[in-house]
């Protein structure tokens, strides 16, 4: 049975363990930021300063650094990768991101193409296989030897040159086919690359300051790469095109904003005139194993040009007339 002063006790120490308890599992810091930056970021959008490879690893920026970014590495991925987005580009802000004690990032557009799932879809390259000397040629070569008479002997030897040669067209049209198959592939990659977007990676060598991981922060570490004074919550910008805002924004309504705005990636020769109209000139040109078909269209007084690989725009720049 209980005695009357351990229950005392037991009532009067309950408090002090429920606060114990509160205090020993704080809600961290880190995550109240995040969501702090999330609400603030997330959805709006920014026009970028600089131009973004398109690839995840995105512009790394370190704001407390005498050179905030190596802007060498940054030529290399846009060789590597191409250029996501581009000086004057407006574009949403995805999603943001606090890695505890390293880095923030601010994605856009889609964070930049490379995660696991880009990977997992991109399918493999083809190599073909050429076919080896086959069991009639072997029989051919092994009947010349052993022929009786010099015409059975030529004929043999014509017949055993045919076979080798089909053989050879056949490994011939497997490497073409492989060849075209693989330039598809990479036109698609292309394509896919250009349209995920790309980051910004806010790096601190010893830690993420209490200053750095707010709103105001990120705007000011920014500050020379990316303007957030025009930001809104709906982005009327495609993220990929290779225009500028200014072109893209030049009209907000008739035949040019219909036209423009709809312009994408992916789009069919027929949807892209559709849009546009008939084409001005046309011209075709080889790119490796590509054969690149460039249209330019006028609308409205200004001039797109499109390169198209298998009748899918991969490629395409607004400029006045």
């Amino acid at each position: 049975m209980t005695s009357p002063i351990a229950t005392a006790l037991r009532a009067l120490l309950a408090p002090v363990i429920v606060f114990s308890a509160s205090i020993a599992m704080p809600v961290r810091a880190d995550a109240q930021n995040e969501a702090a930056l999330r609400a603030a970021f997330e959805g709006k959008t920014i026009t970028v300063k600089v131009d973004m490879p398109a690839t995840s690893r995105g512009i790394d920026l370190f704001p407390d650094e005498a050179m905030p970014v190596d802007w060498r590495e940054m030529a290399n991925r846009m060789k590597d990768n191409g250029t996501a987005l581009r000086i004057g580009q407006t574009v949403m802000i995805t999603k943001v991101i606090v890695k505890k004690d390293s880095h923030i990032e601010l994605q856009l557009g889609g964070g930049g193409y490379g995660t696991l799932g880009d990977h997992m879809s991109d399918g493999s390259t083809i190599t073909p296989t050429d076919a080896s000397e086959s069991a009639r040629e072997r029989q051919l070569r092994d009947a010349i030897k052993t022929a009786s008479t010099p015409t059975q002997k030529k004929q043999l030897e014509t017949e055993l040159t045919s076979a080798r040669s089909e053989r050879e067209r056949e490994n011939a049209r497997g490497r073409a086919a492989a060849e075209q198959a693989n330039a598809a592939r990479e036109a698609n990659l292309r394509s896919k690359r250009v349209e995920s977007g790309s980051r910004f990676n806010i790096r601190y060598k010893h830690g993420i300051p209490a200053d750095a991981m707010t709103p105001a922060g990120v705007r000011r570490a920014l500050a020379a790469y990316a303007d957030f004074s025009g930001a809104t919550a709906t982005a009327t910008v495609p993220t990929g095109s290779a225009a500028g805002a200014g072109a893209l924004n030049a009209t907000a309504s008739g035949t040019t904003a219909k036209g423009m705005m709809g312009l994408r990636k992916g789009l069919s020769i027929a949807e892209v005139e559709a849009l546009l109209g008939p084409a001005t000139t046309a011209a075709e040109s080889r790119e490796g194993a590509l054969t690149v078909m460039k249209r330019s269209y006028v609308l409205e007084g200004r001039r797109v040009s499109a390169s198209f690989v298998n009748d899918v725009l991969i490629e395409y720049l607004i400029a006045p007339q």
